[in-house]
């Protein structure tokens, strides 16, 4: 293994409910093809993946303000949205649930990474404007360096994603990287 010891690979929110939406069903080809060359990467070079979902409790207890103000839940355990995609490999990837934006906020994602002397995270997967930015901030935060791999990034707000990543870059709180430029990383 070849790998960059300090490393790993989040993979947020690949699930069918996200890439059902108008604006994304179009790009899921590509999307999973970008995120299957990472994930092959990473496995080669012993760096550890985390396949981070989206999932809700009927109960009401893990739904976010908006969906109270609607009164209406979504992403419950257990319904087909919230399967992964069928054509994404997940093997030897790690599983954390998470009910907000933020794969950090209530997970045991840092204690995970703490655990594997984990410095940098790089991210892919979808939404650009609010789950890869939020997981990138919240990265940030906790003084894991972050890269979020823009060609296996998808958004179903397309007009915001170039903005939510110079912003990410201007406030010096995540870098962008291409999937080739990780697999060379990890290659070395």
């Amino acid at each position: 293994m070849t790998g960059v010891p300090d490393d790993a690979l989040l993979l947020v929110d690949l699930q069918e409910a996200f890439l059902d939406a108008p604006g994304l069903r179009d790009v899921r080809g590509e999307l999973v093809s970008a995120v299957s060359v990472l994930a092959e990467a990473a496995r080669c070079a012993g760096v550890p993946i985390f396949l981070i979902s989206t999932e809700h409790s009927r109960d009401r207890s893990t739904w976010t303000l908006n969906m109270l103000d609607d009164d209406q839940g979504y992403l419950f355990h257990g319904d087909p949205g919230t399967q992964t995609l069928s054509e994404l490999d997940t093997s030897g990837m790690t599983r954390i649930e998470k009910t907000r934006d933020s794969a950090w906020l209530g997970t045991d994602l840092l204690m995970r990474l703490h655990t594997l002397g984990v410095s940098r995270v790089m991210i892919a997967g979808v939404s650009a404007h609010a789950c890869i930015t939020q997981t990138a901030r919240d990265a940030y935060a906790h003084n894991i360096r972050a890269t979020v791999v823009t060609d296996a990034v998808a958004d179903e707000r397309w007009d915001h994603r170039r903005a939510v990543f110079d912003l990410l870059v201007a406030d010096r709180q995540a870098e962008l990287a291409h999937v080739q430029e990780c697999v060379t990383r990890w290659s070395r």
